[in-house]
């Protein structure tokens, strides 16, 4: 049986090593121990995750929780505070806030000091101790004894380390097998990298499909006869939401199937809106009927997964397409030209961008679907360089912006420690739309104040444009970005998916 203590320990030992190898092997030692409910426990908190998700607990419920007088010596196991966060999760209705409050700290009274603290950290989003998705499924499959690239597989299919390793330490390789495509589980989708220019990626290709980079949300859609589902990058299921999406994926040919695609809002000549433009119809479950008529969703579809009752991510991309265009209109896929010619890569870039989306994606036709990962078989040109960054903090603004929060703190990931690491700030770009949503959102997520800056959990991802890295000693990353701007917000993605620092800074080499 797991106690509290021994992930804690574990948390601390694997936040104090930055070798790879040392993380895998600190965690498998955990994880051998455990039960398989017990591994599902430890895998997510150390991930940074709750395994039943948020539980409407704020940092002010933490602070004073932290102020109770901890427990003489340690004496929880993990099934115990799992218990106990389920039951504050399930709290709701009038005086639930207060309730759940409590509840929480006679769950901090029965723990020790380190353990108190490791609590607190994990409610706060701050627990970065470096555990990242990849190195917990290798440790997984090193504790299980199996092949590290059949579990990273699973993983990427599941969608969700917690399953994979009930099933890891339970059912072996055969347990894992069963974590294929399936109808209405959806995949992580496949991410592309970057690339300088067309050159660049014809070089690194050669022939390859070119599609549009469309700046929309990227859907997954499931059907299985008159039954649909869509879901979000993120793999959130917002099928009441976007009714044409269901009516789109209900008149094509196959009755069952996987498409991975983009939902976009056009404007009237064919134009894509801006991108909060289409994710404000994601957040909204009322009038939707109205919604449908005033801002209309397009859908276009770039890949298929699963058709005719088969995975299709192990086939080739050819092969993958060709499968599109059997099931789908040709008016409902994303644009595409197949060439190895420059040229006639660079004028469809143009194209692309006359048409005003953000620029082409190259595909390698040979390369098969990699759910969840940033591989070399898609880059994506764009051309102003642009990062997804993570917002740290905010200062209060002054004049017009006063008593809104303004000057955004910007980090790009660490692989390596799990942090972020912050490249600067910038004002420019925000709308007073954008001050008075980021305001609320930030203070939802504050942990601490120092003076006017508001200190939040790294959670928000935000686009920023910029005109160049430059050397700069004042940030810890020994760089900052020149004439940065704010393009917009992305709900669509997590911390996780920011870019990291080795991205910034071999973008100041180029």
């Amino acid at each position: 049986m797991i106690a509290l203590a021994d992930i804690a320990a574990a948390s601390r030992d694997v936040a104090a090593t930055p070798a790879r190898s040392a993380k895998i092997a600190r965690i498998a030692e955990l994880l051998r121990d455990a039960g398989p409910d017990e591994a599902a426990i430890a895998v997510s908190w150390l991930t940074g995750e709750l395994l039943q998700g948020r539980i409407g607990i704020g940092p002010a419920a933490v602070r004073r929780a932290l102020a109770t007088p901890p427990a003489p010596a340690p004496a929880l196991t993990a099934a115990d505070v799992q218990e106990a966060l389920a039951d504050i999760g399930r709290l709701a209705g009038t005086g639930s806030a207060a309730a759940r409050a409590r509840m929480l700290e006679e769950l901090f009274a029965r723990a020790s000091r380190d353990e108190q603290a490791f609590l607190a950290r994990l409610l706060q989003g701050e627990l970065r101790q470096g555990a990242l998705q990849g190195i917990m499924a290798d440790a997984l499959a090193r504790a299980a004894g199996l092949d590290a690239a059949h579990v990273r597989r699973a993983a990427q299919h599941a969608g969700d380390l917690p399953t994979i390793a009930r099933a890891a330490l339970t059912g072996g390789a055969e347990a894992l097998g069963a974590f294929g495509v399936r109808l209405f589980r959806p995949l992580q989708p496949m991410l592309a990298q970057p690339a300088q220019d067309v050159d660049d990626a014809m070089r690194r290709l050669g022939r390859a499909a070119l599609d549009y980079k469309l700046d929309g949300a990227r859907v997954q859609v499931h059907r299985s006869g008159d039954d649909v589902r869509v879901y979000t990058r993120r793999l959130n299921d917002v099928t009441a939401a976007v009714p044409e999406i269901v009516a789109a994926a209900l008149g094509m040919g196959g009755r069952d199937f996987v498409l991975d695609g983009e939902a976009i809002a056009l404007s009237d000549d064919g134009r894509p809106r801006p991108f909060q433009v289409t994710m404000s119809r994601f957040g909204s479950r009322v009038d939707v009927e109205r919604l449908r008529t005033t801002l209309p969703l397009s859908v276009f579809f770039f890949d298929c997964l699963y058709a005719g009752g088969r995975s299709m991510v192990e086939e080739k991309a050819r092969d993958r397409f060709d499968a599109l265009a059997g099931l789908v209109p040709a008016e409902r896929i994303v644009p595409r030209t197949i060439t190895a010619d420059r040229a006639e890569a660079a004028a469809f870039m143009a194209a692309a961008l006359a048409a005003g989306h953000e620029g082409i994606i190259a595909k390698d036709l040979d390369a098969a679907y990699d759910p969840g990962r940033r591989g070399g078989a898609w880059l994506k040109v764009k051309p102003a360089d642009t990062l997804d960054l993570v917002v740290l903090a905010a200062e209060w603004g002054s004049g017009r912006r006063s008593g809104r929060l303004s000057n955004l703190h910007l980090g790009a990931r660490d692989p390596v420690t799990g942090g972020f690491v912050m490249l600067g700030k910038t004002f420019k770009g925000l709308t007073d739309a954008m001050l008075e949503w980021q305001t609320a959102e930030l203070l939802a997520r504050a942990t601490r104040r120092e003076g006017h800056v508001v200190y939040v959990r790294p959670e928000l991802v935000v686009e920023v444009a910029f005109e160049g890295v430059q050397d700069s000693p004042r940030y810890p990353a020994g760089v900052a970005l020149r004439f940065a701007r704010v393009r917009g917000y992305r709900p669509d993605k997590a911390a996780a998916d920011a870019d990291t620092i080795e991205r910034v800074l071999a973008l100041r080499s180029t």
